[in-house]
């Protein structure tokens, strides 16, 4: 058998889709944060969570695409509730104003997907002076998540229904430098390697999605912490890199080996 068609416990394979996994779920009344929702996995996440009656705040960089997202999926789906919100999480001051003006809409936050992320780029530094990869897929999401938690528990608390955070990981989480993360060398171009930042910046990820977890478990929160992996997916994640380049190829035969042999799991 094709080893991307074999179900798997849940039921589901690689090739069922997001419409699949959420049949018959109503999330009428839930809002959830998505970022990076103008693009990839996190437009279709926005598509689908609104498409089961959830309220999607779509965080993007670039409102313009975010806006043409939304107006299709408000064209397919007349009933969502969609909004657009400016976030670039390559800026502190950004992350501070996105969680400040929701906080301002006075709305309940049930689900926050950390989705947006960069890949394999050249060393740059953020506009805080930040490694642009570490920045971005986890030092953004980590402030967004802590200036958005207390509104989450106390959705969950008020609401009396579990909150949900999710961080879009990698298998990419394997391949980071070989001392894991290099606290003391972050922004050391001249070690700098592109997947190995990647790795360092989805491993980190992970680590923030499991400490999340033991805490609320200690502190008796009702709101799960889950980082995942979501599969070889061609989106402009890849931008950076053309299939012909063989780092890059080697990577992702790496990243796809070690899924096949069933080896990646959801944290």
């Amino acid at each position: 058998m094709w080893p991307f068609s074999r179900k798997g416990p849940s039921g589901f394979s690689w090739y069922s889709t997001a419409e699949e996994v959420t049949q018959g779920l109503d999330g009428s009344g839930l809002t959830a944060i998505v970022t990076g929702a103008s693009s990839g996995i996190g437009s279709e996440t926005a598509r689908v969570l609104s498409l089961r009656g959830v309220h999607v705040v779509m965080a993007v960089r670039n409102l313009s695409t975010g806006a043409s997202v939304k107006e299709a999926i408000v064209k397919e789906i007349p009933t969502a509730k969609v909004d657009v919100m400016q976030l670039d999480l390559t800026s502190m001051a950004s992350v501070r104003k996105f969680a400040s003006d929701f906080d301002n809409l006075n709305l309940p936050l049930n689900i926050l997907i950390n989705n947006a992320g960069v890949m394999s780029t050249p060393f740059t530094l953020s506009q805080d002076g930040i490694e642009l990869q570490f920045a971005t897929n986890h030092v953004g999401h980590f402030l967004l998540t802590h200036l958005l938690l207390e509104n989450m528990k106390n959705t969950s608390r008020e609401s009396k229904i579990e909150g949900r955070i999710v961080n879009v990981s990698s298998e990419g989480h394997r391949f980071p430098y070989r001392e894991g993360i290099r606290f003391d060398k972050i922004n050391d171009q001249s070690g700098y390697g592109s997947w190995t930042a990647y790795g360092q910046s989805k491993l980190a990820n992970i680590l923030h999605a499991n400490e999340l977890s033991r805490r609320f478990k200690e502190e008796g929160v009702e709101i799960t912490a889950n980082s995942l992996h979501p599969g070889s997916i061609i989106t402009n994640l890849l931008r950076y890199h053309s299939f012909m380049d063989g780092g890059s190829n080697d990577m992702l035969r790496r990243v796809a080996s070690a899924s096949q042999r069933g080896e990646w799991k959801v944290f």
